[in-house]
């Protein structure tokens, strides 16, 4: 992928896979760390328990940050132990093509540790994007996510098939995705969990819930499956043939 989107060379991505290190060992993983940025499932009891364990064996100087795709920082704060070096730092998809860092702190978190952050995306070649206040869903999904459960719905209540949904979107708004090329991209677990949280209690979400369920006990993931709604790593809506009649 690195190599077809970015003309990474094979010296590039060898010397990039040398700059990491893997541990299953929390403390031996933050023994010295400037920064840690979780990005587990969404599902606060996890989040709870990690920050909580990582609290126990993170150095003074670490700035904790959460990749959470839906949950505010002040959800998590009080588990940390320092609220004030506690924020959000959440990347999109494919972040080597589509650069945004949306970042988002609590009424608790230190200003001077706001703006470091801000300059460390800068760094890794983001565009920062600042919140002022907090926002479930930053700007990007609270953009994203009615477009994809919009979409899901038609689907979920029988209205029209996906690959039709999708096609009348990238023809009618020249995008060059809709809304179930998203969820592959997304992950389907990724949305599941989403959904689940944000509309468990929604009846209308029942039906888009059971037929995601459906999909992800049959294996079908997304893009990091190999299938989806569509098969990778050639989707049918790349097909030239796919947007026409």
């Amino acid at each position: 992928t690195y190599k077809r989107d970015i003309q990474a060379t094979d010296e590039q991505f060898d010397a990039g896979l040398k700059n990491l290190t893997f541990t299953s060992d929390l403390k031996t993983a933050v023994a010295d760390a400037d920064l840690v940025i979780e990005a587990i499932p969404e599902k606060p009891s996890i989040k709870h328990d990690f920050y909580t364990s990582l609290a126990k064996v993170a150095p003074d100087k670490t700035i904790f940050a959460s990749n959470s795709s839906t949950y505010v920082p002040s959800t998590f704060a009080g588990d940390t132990g320092r609220p004030e070096k506690f924020l959000n730092l959440h990347f999109a998809n494919q972040i080597w093509l589509m650069n945004t860092a949306e970042i988002m702190g609590s009424s608790q978190t230190d200003p001077a540790i706001y703006e470091e952050i801000v300059e460390f995306a800068k760094e890794i070649g983001m565009v920062p994007i600042e919140l002022h206040k907090e926002q479930p869903g930053y700007v990007l999904n609270s953009l994203l996510m009615p477009f994809m459960g919009a979409g899901g719905m038609l689907w979920a209540h029988d209205i029209a098939d996906p690959e039709t949904i999708d096609k009348t979107w990238m023809i009618a708004m020249g995008s060059p995705k809709g809304p179930f090329a998203i969820f592959d991209m997304v992950g389907l677990r990724t949305a599941y969990n989403i959904i689940s949280q944000r509309q468990g209690d929604n009846p209308q979400a029942k039906p888009l819930l059971e037929k995601l369920k459906a999909m992800i006990d049959e294996g079908k993931l997304g893009q990091e499956s190999g299938q989806g709604f569509y098969h990778y790593p050639n989707p049918e809506f790349q097909d030239p043939n796919f947007l026409k009649a």
